[in-house]
């Protein structure tokens, strides 16, 4: 690994045989996501990283950040769409390269944003596969939970201890993998799509999201931005839940977590939020405030991980937004940094 890949470690706590929330924040780049193999093996070194330092056991549970699994798009292209110098580059690339593919989910498409939904469409079951086989993999491997960040695909659901797609929208899903490697039902999908998803993403039901019983304890999982809105923390509320995991990702850079915060994105504000704090707080005490440290007592739940996808994906710079550990009444914010990360809450 190079320097940025070489994570810096966390824990908060210490091991009383009660199981952890391991996060891993991998620094990823456009090669990563080449083949099975490359993306098998960069996730690999980090729970082989979390192996040594002994933070790993049969009640652990891993959280990859939100999108680790989108980037299968590029699986199986060609070089030279690798050695592209931008992403807009890349992606005129690949359509040469599939031109009548592309074209065919293109004028399917009913999404307002057509182009990102032909994308995924004609990249589904191979992304859909090297993500289920590698999470499923690492969970046995390891003997572990784990929480497979996210993927966006159309119309997944987990069927016959598989992850299946059909024809219809697309969502932004996570899957839940126990330690035996098979998929816990049902999936979770984003209920609050960003802006910037909303135009080829289906917002999912918040009185849906799901809980599951781990080694751990009750866990629920809430997507990025799901985790600002009250509505989806009382959803869990109501199943008991002891842990709440939260796998994010920023496309907007390391500067902005300093600047104003804009408001909610994509979506009116919840009746429970100051709108004077709009463009007079930063965003990151909006972070504090209104997502996973300021909400998830409203869960009933004692212990929490917010974590980040790290990177640089030819001109795009996966930012460096800290993870955020909630601890019965102690916060934990990581400091912020581009460097991948593994961070060890002890429960």
């Amino acid at each position: 690994m190079d320097d940025l890949a070489l994570p810096n470690l966390h824990q908060l706590g210490s091991d009383r045989g009660h199981g952890n929330l391991l996060g891993i924040e991998p620094y990823m780049i456009q090669q990563d996501y080449a083949s099975k193999d490359s993306f098998f093996n960069k996730l690999n070194d980090y729970l082989l990283a979390a192996q040594r330092e002994k933070y790993l056991n049969d009640k652990t549970i891993v959280v990859f950040p939100e999108y680790i699994g989108t980037w299968l798009v590029l699986a199986g292209e060609s070089e030279k769409i690798f050695q592209a110098v931008t992403l807009e580059a890349a992606q005129r690339a690949m359509v040469f390269r599939h031109p009548l593919k592309f074209l065919s989910y293109l004028l399917r498409s009913t999404e307002k944003g057509r182009a990102e939904a032909a994308f995924f469409r004609m990249k589904a079951y191979q992304m859909a596969e090297i993500y289920e086989n590698t999470f499923s993999q690492l969970a046995r491997d390891y003997s572990v939970t784990i929480i497979a960040g996210s993927i966006v695909l159309p119309a997944p659901q987990i069927s016959s201890r598989h992850l299946i797609l059909n024809n219809g929208p697309l969502y932004n899903v996570s899957i839940v993998y126990q330690s035996d490697g098979i998929p816990l039902q049902p999936l979770i999908s984003k209920a609050f799509p960003t802006a910037r998803e909303l135009p080829f993403t289906m917002p999912a039901s918040p009185s849906g999201l799901p809980s599951f019983d781990t080694p751990a304890g009750l866990l629920g999982v809430l997507i990025c931005a799901d985790s600002w809105f009250p509505q989806a923390y009382v959803a869990l509320k109501e199943q008991g839940i002891d842990l709440v995991a939260v796998p994010s990702y920023d496309v907007f850079g390391m500067q902005k977590w300093n600047q104003p915060w804009r408001g909610y994105d994509g979506w009116q504000a919840p009746n429970d939020v100051d709108l004077n704090d709009i463009e007079k707080i930063t965003e990151a005490q909006a972070w504090n405030k209104y997502s996973l440290a300021g909400r998830i007592r409203s869960s009933g739940a004692t212990y929490g991980m917010n974590v980040f996808l790290r990177g640089k994906l030819w001109d795009q710079d996966l930012g460096g937004w800290p993870a955020t550990l909630v601890r019965e009444a102690d916060v934990f914010v990581e400091e912020q940094t581009p460097k991948a990360a593994i961070l060890s809450l002890w429960l």
